[in-house]
């Protein structure tokens, strides 16, 4: 595509949710409820199940056994206090993959792995004049 915009029916404004599969729903669901994920619909014996996140929603699917899941990406999430939410996973006994740290790109994080593999990411914008900001 050239510099152009093309015409379009609709502009993108947000996501209103995130899929997620997984072999073991109520592993799932505990591990989400015990960040302070809200659950709003389904739970441990659903094959379906959705969380709150602010306007939107991470929702689980549950996936037969023969069905692979594979590496996507990652989910990035803000929240109020990284810091604290990390020290809460640290409680629960769960392993981050590094303390909180400032990125150059202007949000402090830390990224945690679900039960099924998928990457979380936990941040917050810096105050502006933090690292990356110019």
């Amino acid at each position: 595509m050239t510099g152009r915009r093309r015409d379009r029916p609709s502009a993108i404004e947000s996501i209103s949710a995130v899929t997620l599969a997984t072999r073991v729903t109520a592993r799932s669901v505990e591990f989400y409820t015990s960040l302070g994920f809200e659950l709003r619909y389904g739970g441990p014996e659903a094959e379906f199940s959705s969380f709150a996140v602010g306007n939107g929603y991470l929702n689980l699917i549950a996936q037969p056994a023969e069905r692979p899941l594979s590496w996507w990406g990652r989910v990035i999430l803000y929240v109020s206090d990284v810091d604290a939410l990390y020290d809460h996973a640290l409680r629960l006994g769960l392993s981050p993959q590094a303390p909180p740290r400032d990125g150059l790109w202007g949000e402090r994080y830390f990224h945690l792995t679900d039960p099924d593999g998928h990457e979380l990411s936990f941040a917050r914008p810096l105050p502006r004049g933090g690292p990356g900001s110019g």
